[in-house]
C-alpha cells in the first residue's frame, strides 16, 4: 500500500504540473499576448477549404509540411466554429500531449518518476521560445513534437521487447509527410529499430510497409507531380535564398548556432529579439543548463540499462544540429528550429537530479530548479507585457503588423466596395480569414525595405486568379513609407487617379481609376 500511495502521489504531481502549464497558456492567451499572424491565417484558410471539400496534401506553398495541422483544425472548426482561438486550442492540446509523453519518456528511459515530473515541470513552464511555437500555429510544430516523442517511446519498446515496430514504421512515415522536421527523430530511432530487427527480414519488411502506408499522402502526391520539388522542399528550398551554399553557408549557420542558438534555447532571449530577458537570473540559468549538458554528455559512457535511451536523446539533438548546419534552415536563428531540443534537455535536467551528489545538495538543488522555472515564468510574463510586439513569431520588425485594426479595415473596404486587390504576405491571409474570404487581396507586394519579393509569398493561386479577373483593385501596405511613395509616383506616371487612407498600420490606396498590377507598376526587385 505505501508503494501504491507513492505512485498515486507522483501521478498527482504530474497532473498538477500539467494543469498549471495549461493555466499559464490560457492566461497568456486571454491577455491577447500572441499577435495573429499570416501563417496561422493560412492554417485557418486551409481548414476552411477542407470543410468545403478541398483537401490539400501539403501546406499551401510549403511542401515540407503536410496538411495534418490544418486537418485537425478543420475538425476543431466543425465542432466550435471558425475562429483563431480554435487554432490555438488545438496547439494547447498538442502541447499537453507533449508534456505527458515527455513524462512517459522520463519513466521509460530512466525508470524514474522524479525525472518525469522535473521534465514535465520544465515544459509546463517553458522558455519563451517553446511557449511561442507551441501556442501559435505555423503548420506542424506541435504535431512534430508529439510524433517525435511517440517515435522515441516506440523505439525503446522495439529495443526491449521487439514489439511496436509496425506502429513505429507507420508513425515515422506519417511524420515524414506531416512535417519533415520529424526526420530528426526518425533517423536516430530508426537506427535503434534497424539494429534490433536486423536479424528478421520479415519484421524489417513490415516496418518498411507501414512506413510507406504512413507516408502515403507524400508518396501519392510525389507520384502525381514528381518527387524532385518535394525533396527540394525537405532540404530547405523555402529558405535557400538566405544561404549562399557550400562551406560559406556552413560557417554562417555555425555562427548562428553558436552565437544566437544557446540564448534562445536556454530562454535567455526571446526568439524575435537579441536582448536578454529576466537578466538578473540569466547567469544562474546559463550555469544550470551548461551543467545539464555536461552531465548528459558524461553519462553517455554509462553501461547501465538506460544507455540506449541516453544515446537516443543525444542522437535527436545531434541530428537537429547537423540539419541546422548543413541545410538552408540554418539561416534562420530565430528559434523555431531549435524547438525539439526542449524535450531532451528537460529529460537530461531531470536525470541530473538523480545524481547522488546533486541529491545530497537537497534544498539547494531544488532551489536552483525553482529559479530556472521562475526565470521562464518571468520571461513569458515580461514578453506578454511588452506588447507590442507581444509574444510574436516575427523577428523582422517590418513584418510585425498590429491586426487589432483588422475589423476597422474590413469595415472601410466594405464601405468603399474594394473587394479585391494587392497586399503583402502579412496582410493578405489574415484579411481573407477574418472576413470569411469576402476580401481577396493577393500577396504580390514586397514588405522587405530593400523591395525584395519572392513568388513564394503567393501561397494560394486561386486568389491570384480572382484578383486578375476583377474590374477594380486596391492596394494595402504596412510599415513601408518608401513603398507607399513608389506606388504614388508610379500611379501618377500612368495617370491613374486614386485616394489614400491610413487605418492603424495599414495604408490603403483605393478608388483607382483603372486596375493595375504590381508587375505593371514595377514596384519590387526579385531575388
Amino acid at each position: 500500500m505505501p508503494g501504491l500511495a507513492q505512485k498515486l502521489t507522483e501521478k498527482y504531481w504530474i497532473v498538477a504540473i500539467l494543469i498549471f502549464g495549461l493555466a499559464l497558456k490560457l492566461m497568456l492567451l486571454a491577455s491577447d499576448a500572441f499577435p495573429f499572424n499570416s501563417d496561422e491565417a493560412v492554417v485557418g484558410l486551409m481548414a476552411r477549404h477542407i470543410l468545403d471539400g478541398a483537401w490539400p496534401a501539403f501546406f499551401y506553398g510549403q511542401a515540407y509540411m503536410g496538411s495534418l495541422d490544418a486537418t485537425l483544425v478543420a475538425i476543431g472548426f466543425a465542432l466550435f466554429g471558425e475562429a483563431v482561438w480554435v487554432i490555438r486550442l488545438l496547439q494547447t492540446l498538442l502541447y499537453a500531449a507533449t508534456i505527458l509523453t515527455t513524462a512517459a519518456l522520463g519513466r521509460s528511459i530512466f525508470r524514474s518518476t522524479r525525472v518525469a515530473w522535473i521534465a514535465a515541470a520544465l515544459l509546463a513552464i517553458p522558455t519563451v521560445n517553446v511557449m511561442l511555437y507551441t501556442t501559435v500555429s505555423l503548420g506542424g510544430y506541435g504535431e512534430a513534437l508529439v510524433i517525435g516523442n511517440l517515435l522515441m517511446l516506440l523505439a525503446l519498446r522495439v529495443w526491449r521487447q521487439e514489439k511496436g515496430f509496425a506502429l513505429w514504421g507507420f508513425l515515422a512515415g506519417f511524420g515524414f509527410w506531416a512535417f519533415g522536421l520529424t526526420l530528426i527523430y526518425t533517423l536516430p530511432t530508426g537506427l535503434i529499430v534497424l539494429r534490433k530487427l536486423w536479424h528478421s527480414r520479415a519484421k524489417l519488411a513490415t516496418t518498411t510497409a507501414t512506413f510507406s502506408l504512413g507516408a502515403l499522402p507524400w508518396i501519392l502526391e510525389g507520384a502525381r507531380r514528381g518527387f524532385d520539388p518535394f525533396l527540394s522542399e525537405l532540404l530547405g528550398e523555402a529558405v535557400s535564398g538566405a544561404s549562399t551554399g557550400g562551406l560559406s553557408s556552413v560557417l554562417e549557420h555555425s555562427v548562428n548556432l553558436l552565437l544566437l542558438g544557446p540564448t534562445v534555447i536556454f530562454g535567455l532571449r526571446a526568439p524575435w529579439s537579441v536582448e536578454l530577458i529576466a537578466a538578473p537570473l540569466a547567469p544562474i540559468v546559463l550555469i544550470f543548463w551548461l551543467a545539464v549538458l555536461g552531465y548528459g554528455v558524461s553519462r553517455l559512457r554509462t553501461k547501465a540499462e538506460d544507455r540506449v535511451g541516453r544515446w537516443m536523446l543525444a542522437g535527436v539533438m545531434a541530428t537537429l544540429v547537423a540539419g541546422f548546419l548543413l541545410t538552408p534552415f540554418g539561416a534562420d536563428p530565430s528559434g523555431r528550429y531549435f524547438l525539439p531540443l526542449a524535450v531532451p534537455l528537460a529529460l537530461m535536467a531531470g536525470d541530473l537530479f538523480t545524481e547522488p551528489s546533486v541529491m545530497r545538495a537537497g534544498r539547494w538543488a531544488y532551489a536552483a530548479l525553482g529559479l530556472v522555472l521562475i526565470f521562464n515564468l518571468w520571461g513569458n510574463i515580461q514578453a506578454a507585457i511588452e506588447n507590442p510586439p507581444g509574444i510574436t513569431t516575427q523577428f523582422d520588425p517590418v513584418a510585425r503588423v498590429d491586426h487589432s485594426y483588422l475589423p476597422e479595415l474590413v469595415e472601410f473596404l466594405e464601405a468603399e466596395g474594394e473587394w479585391t486587390g494587392y497586399s503583402n504576405y502579412w496582410v493578405a491571409y489574415p484579411l481573407a480569414f477574418v472576413s470569411d474570404e469576402r476580401f481577396i487581396y493577393t500577396p504580390r507586394l514586397p514588405y522587405h525595405t530593400d523591395f525584395r519579393y519572392t513568388d513564394r509569398d503567393d501561397r494560394y493561386a486561386p486568389y491570384g486568379a480572382i484578383v486578375a479577373q476583377s474590374p477594380s483593385t486596391a492596394y494595402i501596405t504596412t510599415n513601408f513609407p518608401e513603398l507607399n511613395q513608389t506606388l504614388r509616383d508610379r500611379m501618377l506616371q500612368r495617370k491613374i487617379e486614386f485616394e489614400e487612407m491610413t487605418i492603424g498600420p495599414y495604408t490603403v490606396f483605393y478608388g483607382l481609376s483603372e486596375p493595375v498590377s504590381p508587375d505593371q507598376l514595377g514596384v519590387y526587385l526579385r531575388p
